[in-house]
């Protein structure tokens, strides 16, 4: 069985879900999304997640997979995501994953294992009691003690993330790093050919990511805002603090004024995306320039996978 699959990157609003349809098309392929927000029952305009118009009758996974009250992590991510492109492969599909959640796919691909998901309730509950009690800093040091790699990557102020690196060490004996030092040394579960949008001109990129929020609140983020937090969804869930929803539910601010900081922390997640896929430097870039030439996307990424073996 082979174990190619194809893998379209970008920052917001660059055109990977066109890109990914038309790609799926020409390959007998299916869609395994790779968006941290799309996953998300309920939340549709605000994570841009693709309509069955825009999906043109090909199959879309990883989408509508959890409820928005529901924890999710990258662990889930990958052990959700594996079985389903094992499948596409084993029916003589391509699998296309498609995303701006860097490590997510960078997670799948490689087939990562991740620090167990074992858990000791007592273990967490007097940890984050030592935590409130001590201080991040105390904590912060206590860990630098036993792992300084994943203390460099942490803020004092992480709660989460300090204790369950805690947790982590005094259940296995294993350090965070020492996991991720291990998984390194094992081989890619899947061989990916990279294909990535971007832009030439930052103010393209910006202009295009201000028409998406506008459009978004002409579909009806507000009112998809409104009835999610109808529903129950508590404002400190993780779902709600995703751009485009974190700034409505924000005290003592008025919609233009959250449409606004939707569209200037959406530039900065952009900028943190190619930050992110540019590390690779195997990804084959199509770079958007003044206009968008789809069809000369399309050719480009058609003779990369031509060289691929892929079509």
């Amino acid at each position: 069985m082979s174990n190619k699959v194809v893998a379209i990157v970008g920052p917001t609003a660059s055109g990977k879900t066109k890109l990914s349809v038309a790609l799926a098309k020409q390959l007998n392929g299916e869609i395994v999304s790779t968006d941290s927000m799309q996953i998300y029952r309920g939340m549709d305009i605000g994570t841009a997640k693709p309509t069955l118009q825009e999906r043109e009758n090909i199959p879309h996974h990883m989408i509508d997979v959890i409820n928005p009250n529901q924890d999710f992590s990258v662990a889930k991510y990958v052990s959700m995501a594996t079985p389903i492109v094992d499948d596409i492969l084993s029916r003589g599909k391509c699998p296309i994953l498609v995303g701006g959640t860097g490590l997510y796919l960078d997670s799948i691909l490689s087939g990562r294992n991740f620090a167990p998901v074992q858990e000791d309730k007592e273990l967490r509950e007097r940890l984050e009691q030592e935590y409130d009690s001590l201080g991040g800093e105390a904590m912060w040091v206590r860990l630098d003690a036993v792992d300084p790699k994943t203390a460099q990557r942490f803020h004092s102020n992480d709660r989460k993330r300090l204790v369950r690196a805690l947790e982590v060490y005094y259940l296995t004996g294993k350090t965070i790093s020492q996991h991720d030092e291990e998984t390194r040394k094992i081989p890619p579960r899947y061989e990916a050919l990279r294909l990535g949008l971007a832009f030439e001109h930052k103010l393209d990129m910006w202009n295009r990511i201000d028409v998406r929020v506008d459009e978004m609140m002409a579909q009806g983020l507000f009112k998809e805002i409104d009835g999610l937090l109808q529903s129950g969804i508590p404002i400190t869930s993780t779902a709600m603090q995703a751009i485009g929803y974190k700034e409505f539910v924000a005290q003592d601010i008025d919609v233009q004024e959250a449409v606004a900081q939707v569209k200037i922390h959406s530039r900065q997640y952009a900028k943190r995306q190619l930050t992110w896929f540019r590390r690779n430097t195997e990804t084959k870039w199509h770079i958007w320039r003044n206009t968008i030439n789809f069809n000369e996307c399309l050719q480009s990424s058609t003779a990369y996978l031509e060289d691929f073996g892929i079509l």
